[in-house]
């Protein structure tokens, strides 16, 4: 890589963010490009700086860190966002990830999983702790079963579609990175909702969600 990737770091504490400079700037292909603890001054930041990855605390000093989420990503497509809070992530992963992250770690982990973290974010995974991976595993197992839930009943184009929401994508991205439009996206997730025996997009993305971990 000739440049290194930019990040934003947002978080009310500042040794959070000085500690998160140390773990991130000592990665060459990494750099921490600026930090804030304000959600105004983070979308001031956003716009100067262009950064590749924002890492976003749940709590801020004036708004909430889903609320940032949800504003960058809607100006600014191609940023990826992690997620980085006390908060349990039981309550907040699949919460965030909806929201537009591509995952989450809480900070009594950062010190040994935050570049791991950045760089499968990079990827283009979901990045949760591996306790919360099997928890999800397990839950959707129990689901499968009781509901006879089949991917393999899924054509190759709405497994397509089905990969990309379980990566976090909207559906104006997906119809973009397909080549199809805003209405072929909405049919197909309407037509995956009805063969996975699901009754909602919010079930939807967490059905997603939960295949696509199952695949890493």
């Amino acid at each position: 890589m000739d440049q290194p990737v930019r990040i934003l770091v947002v978080d009310d504490h500042p040794v959070v963010r000085e500690g998160l400079k140390v773990l991130i700037n000592g990665e060459p292909e990494l750099m921490v490009c600026c930090e804030t603890g304000s959600f105004r001054e983070a979308q001031l930041l956003a716009r100067e700086h262009q950064p590749d990855v924002v890492i976003v605390d749940l709590y801020l000093d004036d708004g909430n860190g889903l609320d940032l989420i949800r504003r960058l990503k809607h100006q600014y497509p191609a940023m990826q966002f992690l997620v980085c809070s006390v908060g349990e992530e039981s309550l907040f992963a699949e919460r965030a990830i909806k929201t537009g992250a591509k995952g989450f770690i809480n900070k009594k982990e950062i010190s040994e999983h935050i570049v791991q973290a950045i760089r499968q974010v990079l990827d283009g995974k979901i990045y949760v702790s591996s306790t919360m991976v099997q928890s999800l595993l397990s839950d959707s197992a129990e689901r499968a079963s009781s509901d006879g839930v089949a991917i393999e009943d899924l054509t190759p184009r709405e497994l397509d579609v089905f990969l990309l929401i379980g990566k976090g994508a909207s559906t104006a991205q997906i119809a973009n990175q397909l080549s199809v439009s805003v209405k072929t996206v909405e049919t197909h997730r309407e037509k995956i909702k009805r063969k996975l025996g699901l009754t909602s997009g919010s079930e939807l993305v967490r059905c997603a969600l939960l295949w696509n971990l199952e695949q890493h």
